[in-house]
């Protein structure tokens, strides 16, 4: 057993935990390969982690899996991204399953392939009543996008008189956000390096710890994982308020 993994409290774990996914066409180029070779290599990590989350008794995670600006890349590799989106989903759903894990996705779902929407919504019935744990995907997904919709529909609701201007507070906004089932983000994960939040989350990680590894994604473990669980315990989470009041 890791004796990173030792070291977490298990009464003091973050109840949500989201990770930007980054280093894959770097890790790829670094050995000589195609970005896409990156990709493909970096499935590992996502078990690791998924797993990781599983054993401690994490009871969300979120990983950033497709921004709406990832629709910008090179056709090619955004074909690959989506087949081998699609080649995991049947792979891992049975996996999923078992752990008691219960698939969720945010984000522009109607953008995907209609195969790979399929595949989602398959999973997502699949695994509906498992409460071990959320595995939430951002699929085709961006904050500010997420965000302007949810003005657009707070307004239509106080356009129609269903919602007063003097109500709308924190508590709205969030119940309008395709998160809204699920508590805000305490701990945010980065790796390759970058130290920037890439549209991902914005609202949620108000008062989330942010942790920026310079470790490529394909490398990330298990015990990379643990660590910062234990870095984030280390941490006196304030909300504002000073060490004596809390």
């Amino acid at each position: 057993m890791s004796e990173i993994k030792e070291l977490i409290n298990r009464e003091k774990l973050p109840q949500h935990v989201a990770i930007i996914m980054d280093g894959n066409g770097r890790w790829a180029k670094s050995k000589g390969e195609q970005r896409t070779f990156g990709h493909r290599s970096a499935i590992k990590a996502v078990r690791d982690v998924i797993n990781a989350c599983n054993e401690i008794g994490i009871p969300y995670l979120t990983l950033y899996t497709f921004s709406t600006e990832n629709w910008k890349r090179p056709a090619e590799e955004v074909d690959t991204l989506m087949t081998l989106l699609s080649e995991t989903l049947l792979e891992e759903a049975e996996e999923i399953f078992t752990k008691g894990l219960r698939l969720h996705v945010i984000g522009q779902i109607e953008k995907l392939p209609v195969l790979v929407r399929e595949q989602l919504v398959n999973v997502i019935e699949l695994t509906q009543n498992n409460k071990k744990g959320n595995l939430i995907l951002a699929l085709s997904y961006g904050s500010r996008n997420e965000i302007v919709q949810a003005i657009k529909n707070i307004s239509k609701e106080v356009k129609e008189g269903t919602l007063k201007t003097d109500e709308i507070n924190d508590d709205v906004v969030s119940s309008h956000l395709f998160t809204k089932d699920f508590p805000d983000v305490d701990l945010l994960i980065r790796t390759s390096g970058e130290v920037r939040i890439s549209n991902f989350l914005l609202w949620q990680i108000a008062y989330a710890e942010l942790q920026f590894l310079d470790i490529l994604w394909p490398d990330f473990t298990k015990d990379n994982f643990f660590q910062c669980i234990v870095n984030y315990q280390n941490k006196e989470r304030r909300y504002g308020k000073i060490s004596e009041q809390l």
